[in-house]
């Protein structure tokens, strides 16, 4: 099969790229979802590595977090295109924006949630929903570093992301964690 990013990097040419694909609704889309799941498949290790056996909960949740937040800089052509998304969402066929959603970062939580369930399992973590929970700590963390940095288009210094993730973290934990192990406010 022909890759759209590998295709454009190779200089083919544009009609043998569009003869491959039906239209440019059909590239467009291709490359949205090549690109959401490579960053998906990155964010899974990365939720292996970190979420999978817990040692220290905040330490590990600020660890995936900050690494996740690592990894925009590492897929910088699809982060160009959800800026563009994002740009152009009214103007983007229904079917482009279900299939995104389905795939890409609109959908995150789903994929965080099993993980975050895990924990509550273990009793490290109190929540009625944990799609909910997961989504909470995705807008106190990655969100955050994502819409100030436009997507990756403004690299962050890395104590300001840092902070982000550190204070996110702590509020998501303010907000999940068993009262005998949430972490102390700051003041």
């Amino acid at each position: 099969m022909l890759h759209a990013h590998g295709a454009a990097r190779k200089n083919v040419a544009k009609r043998t790229i569009y003869n491959h694909y039906a239209g440019k609704e059909q590239l467009f889309l291709s490359v949205a979802i090549e690109g959401a799941d490579a960053v998906t498949e990155a964010v899974r290790v990365l939720m292996e590595r970190h979420l999978r056996k817990i040692v220290d909960l905040e330490e590990d949740l600020t660890a995936f977090c900050l690494d996740r937040a690592k990894a925009v800089t590492e897929f910088p052509e699809h982060f160009a295109l959800v800026r563009t998304m994002h740009a152009e969402v009214t103007r983007l066929p229904d079917a482009v924006l279900e299939k995104w959603t389905a795939h890409g970062p609109p959908s995150s939580h789903k994929r965080l949630a099993p993980y975050l369930q895990k924990i509550a399992d273990r009793g490290l973590l109190e929540f009625d929903d944990a799609e909910k929970a997961a989504n909470r700590l995705n807008t106190l963390t990655m969100n955050d570093v994502l819409i100030r940095s436009f997507y990756g288009a403004v690299p962050l210094p890395e104590p300001v992301v840092e902070e982000i993730i550190t204070e996110g973290v702590q509020a998501f934990l303010r907000l999940y964690a068993p009262p005998s192990a949430a972490p102390h406010q700051q003041k």
